[in-house]
């Protein structure tokens, strides 16, 4: 049965956009205004993927609000729209009123026009380190109000923003299963190292990123009956270490080694539709 389905959906892509042979994956993915029907399941990887059956994170909840409403980025699988409610609830205890949600994927996940190479799959989500100053914020301010860094100027310690919360906020989503990964800058990383005196084997999937100073961002291992490219595992430990040398290159960028470019390498936004998995060929044009 599974097979007619998307024996049907590929022939829909063959007339779904005459005279274009091969649209950029893109242009496709993000012209879609809504998701697919039928059961969710997460295609392919979180650079090169897609998601069926998504599930959209409503624009306001008790402990929520979604920003830049404007994107349509507020769909995910299931599980990823299940976790963050949960974590905005954990938010709560923490103190704040509960969580500004950034982009998470389109409705059927692919390559965006704008911005993110992964959040392909529905299992990504940027969280907003801005303590909620209200969730009753209406669609024109959510356009316009700005996170906050929770990293100094010079990128090398803690700006006034930082606090215990945002740790606590951080290990609470680090600590559910679901966690596969979690970015954010290495200054905010060391920080949470020197501030647990607990169990830190959470820190292991606290991952430092750059440009991850005014969001953190949470990546969902894949769920029961997708179709995902396994990650590789986090390196063994903390991690504390590696951050730190993060830092100290930011410090004195002359112990940085050169790295040349891949030459191979392509950001998704240049990816042709005929390049994405095949099920994501479908998924894209399925009506």
């Amino acid at each position: 049965m599974i097979r007619k389905i998307l024996g049907a959906m590929i022939l829909s892509l063959a007339t779904a956009m005459p005279g274009v042979a091969d649209p950029l994956a893109k242009d496709v993915f993000g012209g879609v205004p809504g998701p697919t029907g039928g059961g969710a399941a997460a295609i392919g990887f979180y650079s090169k993927g897609c998601v069926t059956g998504a599930a959209q994170l409503p624009e306001s909840g008790p402990t929520w609000q979604v920003m830049r409403l404007s994107r349509n980025r507020n769909w995910g699988h299931p599980e990823l729209v299940g976790f963050l409610v949960g974590l905005s609830q954990a938010a709560r205890q923490a103190g704040w009123q509960g969580l500004y949600i950034g982009d998470m994927s389109q409705p059927r996940g692919g390559p965006m026009v704008t911005g993110h190479a992964s959040h392909q799959m529905g299992l990504d989500a940027d969280i907003w380190l801005l303590p909620p100053p209200s969730l009753q914020l209406s669609r024109k301010q959510r356009e316009n109000i700005s996170a906050v860094s929770v990293v100094n100027r010079a990128g090398t310690a803690p700006s006034g923003n930082w606090s215990p919360s945002h740790m606590a906020i951080i290990r609470a989503a680090a600590r559910d299963p679901r966690v596969e990964r979690i970015f954010i800058d290495p200054v905010a990383k060391v920080a949470m190292c020197q501030m647990e005196t607990g169990n830190r084997a959470w820190l292991r999937k606290v991952r430092p990123l750059n440009g991850h100073d005014y969001h953190f961002h949470v990546r969902l291992s894949c769920p029961a009956g997708s179709a995902c490219q396994q990650q590789d595992a986090p390196p063994r430990g903390d991690g504390c270490e590696e951050a730190a040398e993060w830092i100290r290159n930011r410090i004195d960028p002359s112990r940085v080694k050169p790295v040349p470019p891949d030459p191979n390498y392509r950001h998704p936004r240049s990816f042709r539709l005929s390049e994405m998995p095949r099920q994501c060929q479908a998924v894209a044009v399925a009506r």
